[in-house]
């Protein structure tokens, strides 16, 4: 006789597979890989929240993969987390005298979101070959942006420009 600590017991057994942990794992892994460059810049969706979005598209991609509803039901649950994530991706942009502030991140959200999806998916080869030039942008980029920004008169005061690097 199976009581209901013996129901827990299965439901976690069932739930600590690799099959599950591992795109779970390999979402926080690559979402924290890019999370932890956005922490060292100081911007509003560092760590924690890189983490999160990245492992959060990859339950919603596992999830979607075991509907039985119909053979799509998994485009679907991504459909719905796309959706969703340019609501939050919105959210992160901010218009202020002609200027806009936070496409870095907005951009960082949608990526680490297709991270999390290609976790989820199993798909780990697109998902690290996605977050090491998403590190290399990151880092090397912004001293040569701000370079061409100073000796080029294109950028006036008026101009809509990336404050978020």
């Amino acid at each position: 006789m199976c009581d209901s600590t013996c129901g827990i017991q299965v439901l976690f057994q069932q739930c600590l597979t690799l099959e599950y942990l591992t795109p779970i794992l390999a979402a926080l892994l690559l979402g924290g890989l890019i999370g932890i460059e956005r922490e060292i810049h100081q911007k509003p969706a560092g760590l924690r929240t890189n983490m999160l979005i990245c492992m959060g598209a990859a339950v919603f991609t596992l999830i979607g993969e075991h509907i039985s509803i119909s053979p799509d039901a998994e485009s679907r649950v991504i459909q719905v987390v796309w959706t969703y994530v340019g609501f939050l991706w919105a959210s992160v942009l901010i218009h202020q005298q002609g200027n806009v502030h936070g496409l870095t991140t907005a951009a960082t959200i949608w990526l680490v979101t297709a991270v999390g999806i290609a976790c989820g998916a199993r798909l780990y080869g697109i998902a690290v070959a996605t977050v090491i030039p998403a590190i290399i942008i990151l880092l090397v980029l912004p001293p040569f942006e701000k370079k061409l920004r100073k000796n080029n008169h294109i950028y006036g005061n008026n101009s809509s420009q990336d404050k978020d690097l």
